[in-house]
């Protein structure tokens, strides 16, 4: 149940993301709900590999080379589905880092939720 509340919550914050920024757009709910689950599927598998690859340029870096990595993930998910359009790498940096923080926001919420 807290999967589905996640990934339902993620399709908002999708959604959130193209109006605060106008560099990303989805075409609807369904779509985002698409997005959402893209998105977390290349988190799990492409994104730990990135990571390994690029693990010295990240250390020179103090970690954010990471940031490139998730805007790399996130432009990669909008070339892979047709409602979802990223304009360009600048615009998926931005996409990115405003989803990030609204997916940290998503897990305090959920945090909460367990505890109860």
């Amino acid at each position: 149940m807290r999967l589905l509340i996640k990934w339902l919550l993620s399709a908002l914050a999708l959604l959130a993301v193209t109006y605060i920024y106008g560099g990303v757009q989805i075409g609807s709910f369904t779509s985002a709900l698409i997005a959402a689950a893209v998105i977390g599927l290349l988190n799990m598998v492409v994104r730990p590999v990135l990571v390994v690859l690029t693990l010295p340029v990240t250390i020179v870096t103090l970690g954010l080379f990471l940031f490139v990595i998730n805007a790399l993930i996130f432009w990669a998910a909008s070339g892979l589905l047709g409602g979802f359009v990223v304009n360009g790498f600048v615009a998926a940096l931005i996409g990115s880092l405003i989803y990030s923080l609204l997916g940290v926001l998503i897990e305090a919420a959920l945090g909460g939720l367990r505890k109860r």
